[in-house]
């Protein structure tokens, strides 16, 4: 029983530390990367249950009860480690050649883990139990062990070159993921080097700690500022309402800046750029699929309400830029500093949302970005066209895989 209290302890603050994540879910905080560390917590449910009856079995001396559950527990223990590897790529929002990599890594070790569990039916590689009932591991499982080990590291290492290309709290948050991911490395080598100690669960327990004390806490924090920061914009705004400007230059649909705020700010814009004033600048274009298709069959009032959440889902995400309103379905933002230094992995993760959408039937948004080249752009004009080009390809690559098979 000494064994398995390590392993209630973890089960038990893993509830209690993650109850918001777990029971209590809030669809307006829902995004890919949450769902995928759902899916993390819950395999390390199945992993803290299997260790918890291992250790009462064990005692028990009933083996083959006690094979059964050493099973699971192998199982799931990999199970966590792909799901902790999905939560990495889902959560750093990029989706370049290392995240595949990644990706196939944890599939790739519990394709071998499955392999190596049958095969121990017939020959012991992964562990067995001697005549006396005594479990002996055996050299699959240290090869296993290793492997995710491994698959933990380069997870951290990964996380912290992302930090490396952000900046603010956003870096802070992805070094504290990098310093989990560490702590559970240290924890799997120790489990590997002694195997009748929980050393694992209680590496994912303070791992998981770390996270939503120092990332979910914060990004909580955060959007409860960025919430208190909204309110009072509407409220100046609400303020400003009486003036003929507001009222001209403000979209009366979605909130936002309309096409005469647009023609002025690009005005404005070429005048930076003649007196060579304009340092940096990223414009996005957005344009809402299916918008027509919406008002044809459902009503215009049905397409208000589509382009409304359209023109949220864009504030909501680059809630640090001037967003435009340019035509019936299209928007504009423009993105100067925290947003243009962090534009990537804002993109990254707004594309990850977008194709989340299209396959649960929400708002779909096609999205092109471009910078502003100091030097050999002239007006404006040339960084708009730029990243119009760029996202009708975004839009032909979404309508590619709307139409592809699940």
């Amino acid at each position: 029983m000494y064994y398995s209290s390590f392993g209630i302890l973890a089960l038990v603050l893993l509830f209690i530390i993650n109850y918001d994540v777990l029971v209590k879910r809030d669809p307006r905080e829902e995004t890919p990367a949450r769902r995928a560390y759902r899916w993390f917590l819950l395999s390390l449910t199945v992993y803290y249950l299997s260790d918890i009856l291992w250790g009462i079995l064990y005692e028990g001396k009933c083996i083959p009860l006690v094979y059964a559950d050493t099973v699971v527990y192998f199982a799931a223990m990999v199970v966590s480690v792909l799901f902790w590897a999905r939560f990495i790529v889902a959560y750093l929002g990029e989706r370049g050649r290392v995240s595949r990599i990644l990706f196939f890594a944890g599939w790739l070790i519990l394709v071998f883990e499955i392999i190596s569990l049958v095969v121990n039916f017939f020959v012991p590689t992964v562990f067995w139990f001697d005549g006396e009932g005594v479990y002996l591991p055996g050299p699959a499982r240290y090869i296993v062990l290793a492997l995710q080990a491994l698959m933990f590291l380069a997870a951290s290492v990964y996380s912290l070159a992302v930090a490396s290309q952000t900046g603010g709290r956003v870096r802070l948050r992805h070094r504290t993921v990098c310093i989990s991911g560490i702590v559970m490395t240290v924890f799997i080598v120790l489990q590997t080097e002694f195997p009748f100690l929980p050393f694992y669960a209680v590496g994912c327990m303070l791992g998981t700690a770390i996270l939503h004390a120092f990332v979910l806490e914060d990004e909580k924090e955060e959007r409860k500022k960025a919430l208190e920061e909204l309110l009072d914009r509407e409220k100046r705004q609400r303020a400003e309402l009486g003036s003929a400007r507001q009222l001209a230059y403000t979209d009366s649909l979605t909130g936002v800046k309309n096409k005469h705020a647009f023609v002025e700010a690009e005005q404005r814009l070429d005048e930076r750029i003649s007196s060579g004033e304009l340092e940096e600048l990223g414009v996005i274009v957005f344009d809402l699929n299916g918008l027509k298709l919406i008002n044809d069959t459902k009503g215009h009032e049905e397409g208000d309400r589509y382009i409304r959440s359209g023109c949220m889902l864009i504030c909501h995400t680059f809630k640090h830029s001037p967003v435009f309103r340019i035509g019936g379905d299209e928007f504009v933002a423009l993105l100067e500093g925290e947003d243009y230094r962090n534009r990537s992995s804002l993109l990254s993760l707004f594309d990850s949302g977008i194709e989340e959408n299209l396959r649960s039937g929400a708002v779909v948004i096609a999205s092109g970005l471009d910078e502003y080249r100091k030097g050999e752009d002239r007006r404006f004009r040339a960084v708009l066209e730029r990243a119009d080009i760029k996202m009708y390809a975004r839009k032909s690559s979404l309508k590619k895989l709307a139409q592809s098979p699940v």
